[in-house]
């Protein structure tokens, strides 16, 4: 397939190893990658700034549980219809009055659990709070299918935004944490939803790399596109195991720091969980694999499943480090993979949505990873939240194992193209 990128790194992409240093000096690049991680960096501070927030006012686990958990399920529920309406529409038009939503609804649910607000109130809060985060990862990575679009770069760049994504979260819970300690229970909130706003409004003013909008016709060929390919619904169960690593991980770190009467440390132990991913992450994109995706996703699963059944076990802030580290360090490989079969699974016209599937399970799992968490810290013994990470990615894998034949690409009535989110669309069975 010729190549049709006009960038200066692409040009002698194919006789030099690609590389991060080549990726960056894409032409244009910084342009959406710096307001790209301060809009996307919100997205770790918002669900432990809600559990230290009401766990703080509530005194329950269950509860800052439970609403973290509204907010994640109901990101999850609209994530992929701001994913539809971006490829749609365009992403600024989406953008824009959702991080004023997102403020304005953040604000709102920190002062209702300020006020000591009854329970459903929170929720009716976390609704729009949690429908109206911004989509910026798949957003950026729908930038890079545009600017190097059959470019051997697009494999580093996958690799490169799973990085960012895991920056992330070492950065998030770190911030959110100290806030929530050191200044206020409230801090984290009001933090986050200032990011949000003004990361926001600066990703959305970058219009010269934004993605071409097609006409409304081709939306709905764009959603039949992303759902119906079989191997996506196989990667959002997948997806979903490794959002119950997030959220079992948030709330039960949480509970053991303030069991041993040290809550700064939860920001640590978690920001070493997330290390460990961002440098198998950095790893995973400088290697040039030779393995095939499906079988590096089964192994990277099985394996960050068996790291994340031991964490029950740890009763010392080291063991737990140690652990942590570990788990971080599987889940990388796992992520990019994905993410990488998602380019060669879905049509052109959907690579926001799918995305955006995605994103939506890992919140989803995390939602449903912080509840069930947050009642098993409150009605058994300390560290029993630890079972959720384990119990999410070995269903998840059963799962996978049971279902791996459906992420094979098909040469029959699809042409598979090479890209973050950039394909010839097609009529996907």
């Amino acid at each position: 397939m010729a190549s049709t990128v006009t960038e200066e790194p692409s040009k002698d992409s194919a006789s030099s190893r690609p590389g991060y240093g080549q990726l960056l000096r894409t032409r244009g690049a910084w342009t959406f990658l710096l307001p790209g991680f301060a809009a996307r960096q919100p997205f770790a501070m918002l669900t432990i700034s809600i559990v230290l927030l009401v766990q703080h006012t509530t005194g329950s686990y269950g509860a800052a549980g439970a609403a973290a958990a509204v907010t994640g399920v109901s990101m999850a529920v609209f994530a992929p219809y701001s994913g539809r309406l971006a490829d749609r529409y365009g992403q600024r038009a989406v953008l824009i009055p959702g991080v004023l939503v997102h403020t304005v609804s953040g604000l709102t649910l920190t002062a209702l659990a300020l006020a000591h607000a009854p329970l459903w109130a929170l929720f009716v809060a976390a609704v729009p709070t949690g429908a109206s985060v911004p989509q910026v990862g798949p957003m950026v990575r729908a930038r890079w299918g545009v600017k190097l679009q059959g470019s051997p770069l697009m494999s580093t760049a996958a690799a490169f935004e799973s990085v960012t994504d895991e920056l992330t979260f070492v950065v998030g819970p770190l911030l959110a944490t100290a806030l929530c300690t050191a200044v206020d229970p409230a801090a984290g909130l009001v933090t986050e939803a200032t990011l949000t706003l003004v990361g926001g409004l600066l990703f959305a003013a970058q219009r010269s790399t934004q993605p071409a909008v097609t006409g409304g016709g081709h939306a709905r060929v764009r959603h039949a596109g992303a759902l119906r390919v079989p191997g996506i619904r196989v990667l959002i169960v997948t997806f979903l195991g490794i959002g119950s690593v997030f959220g079992g991980m948030q709330v039960s770190l949480a509970a053991f720091t303030e069991s041993i009467g040290s809550p700064g440390l939860n920001g640590v132990l978690y920001g070493t969980f997330a290390a460990g991913n961002m440098l198998a992450g950095l790893v995973c994109g400088a290697i040039v694999w030779k393995v095939s995706p499906q079988r590096r996703l089964l192994v990277g699963y099985a394996a960050l499943a068996l790291a994340a059944s031991g964490l029950w076990a740890a009763h010392s802030v080291l063991v737990l480090a140690a652990l942590g580290l570990l788990v971080g360090m599987c889940i990388a490989p796992a992520l990019i993979t994905g993410y990488t079969l998602v380019e060669s699974l879905v049509p052109a016209g959907a690579r926001t949505e799918a995305f955006t599937w995605l994103t939506g399970a890992v919140a989803l799992g995390q939602a449903a990873a912080v509840t069930v968490a947050g009642q098993l810290e409150d009605r058994l013994w300390g560290g029993a939240g630890f079972l959720v990470p384990m119990g999410g990615t070995l269903l998840a894998l059963i799962t996978l194992l049971a279902l791996r034949s459906r992420l094979e690409t098909r040469a029959a009535g699809r042409t598979v193209a090479r890209g973050v989110g950039h394909r010839v669309p097609v009529a996907v069975d």
